[in-house]
């Protein structure tokens, strides 16, 4: 995880301020607020990274033209990461279909809607924003399992079951996107708002993620 979000996100963002890149945008999740896990702090790492380094080329302590948008948002249905294909695959061979708890909630967009918001954001950014993205109403996730079983044709908890496996470590009942009005700003797109987060200087942050890349390198879990 830190290898991967951290370090890589470092890696090419250092390497879009060396060769000029205008823009770059670094799509996060909800996951990074308040973070409870691995993947959530990791995204929220890389986020400190390039909204730092932004600021840093803005107040010309770096040398460099790019500005960094991050936007964050939850779910995407269909995707890699989405639960659609495994329940899909889990429907296919006749069930269990497995959810972590009866009342797990989650945001979901479609890819189209991802797409398009991330290009909007891109666009009407200006560097170091995090943008975000409206996702509407929590879906329960038993409910969408139950739908799918449903709309393949069978009963749910009868020709299929729903088997309920537990919350696993870090998990979370509910992701929070912190869309309320306290922790975020309107801009002129309805569906797009800016987080208001915590500002690090960028040589503070810099010697942190060189002593967090010696301990990952190290494979120092403590």
């Amino acid at each position: 995880a830190v290898n991967a979000n951290v370090l890589g996100s470092m890696n090419v963002a250092d390497m879009a301020v060396k060769y000029g890149v205008e823009k770059m945008v670094m799509v996060s999740t909800d996951k990074a607020v308040n973070p409870t896990n691995v993947m959530g702090c990791s995204k929220r790492l890389a986020e400190i990274y390039v909204q730092t380094l932004s600021q840093a080329i803005i107040k010309g302590e770096v040398k460099g033209n790019t500005k960094f948008i991050t936007t964050r948002f939850g779910n995407v249905l269909g995707s890699n990461g989405s639960v659609i294909p495994r329940f899909r695959e889990q429907i296919i061979n006749g069930g269990p279909v497995t959810v972590t708890h009866k009342d797990i909630i989650r945001f979901f967009m479609t890819i189209p809607e991802a797409c398009r918001l991330v290009l909007e954001a891109a666009t009407m950014g200006e560097g170091y924003e995090i943008f975000v993205f409206d996702m509407g109403k929590p879906v329960k996730i038993v409910d969408l399992a139950t739908n799918m079983i449903s709309l393949a044709g069978f009963e749910p908890y009868k020709d299929i079951k729903i088997e309920f496996t537990g919350l696993r470590p870090g998990e979370k009942l509910y992701e929070e996107l912190l869309s309320n009005k306290e922790n975020t700003i309107p801009t002129g797109h309805k569906k797009i708002s800016v987080a208001k987060v915590r500002e690090y200087s960028y040589s503070a942050v810099l010697d942190a993620f060189k002593e967090l890349e010696e301990v990952a390198k190290g494979m120092d879990k403590d």
